[in-house]
């Protein structure tokens, strides 16, 4: 059995799908399909954890590309929460949950909740405009500005 640390929890053990070497540093451990195993361990994380430690929050924002910044960006939130999340374990439940949904749904191809969430910010960065609504007889509509 293997203790894989690297990826930043402690308690994944490999069973097999490594190999031991030795190299001129010492020995060194190749695993077989590195991405393959974190979206293992990823999976299951969203599905049998009840809640996310900061350390496992911290590896499905990392598989998923985004900085503190970015994620802290897409929650409304500020990147110094985020950091606080992941370093004392304090994991919000609304930000758990959408964490999870937006981790379930990149690695299942479909792109409906981040494409959301990017337009949102988005939105939130342009500058607001009036709006203005006109009743017509099929109902009320935006009028164009």
């Amino acid at each position: 059995m293997y203790h894989y640390t690297t990826c930043g929890l402690r308690n994944v053990w490999l069973a097999n799908g490594y190999d031991e070497r030795k190299t001129p540093y010492g020995k060194g451990v190749a695993i077989g399909d590195l991405e393959g195993l974190h979206r293992a361990i990823g999976r299951w994380l969203v599905a049998n954890k009840p809640r996310l430690s900061g350390a496992e929050f911290r590896f499905l924002r990392k598989e998923l590309g985004l900085s503190q910044g970015a994620l802290a960006q897409m929650l409304g939130n500020d990147e110094q929460s985020v950091s606080l999340w992941e370093r004392r374990g304090n994991v919000p439940v609304w930000a758990d949950r959408f964490l999870r949904a937006l981790y379930r749904e990149a690695i299942e191809g479909s792109a409906q909740i981040r494409a959301m969430v990017d337009r949102l910010v988005e939105l939130e960065e342009d500058e607001h405009e009036r709006l203005t609504f006109q009743r017509a007889r099929s109902g009320w509509k935006a009028k164009a500005a």
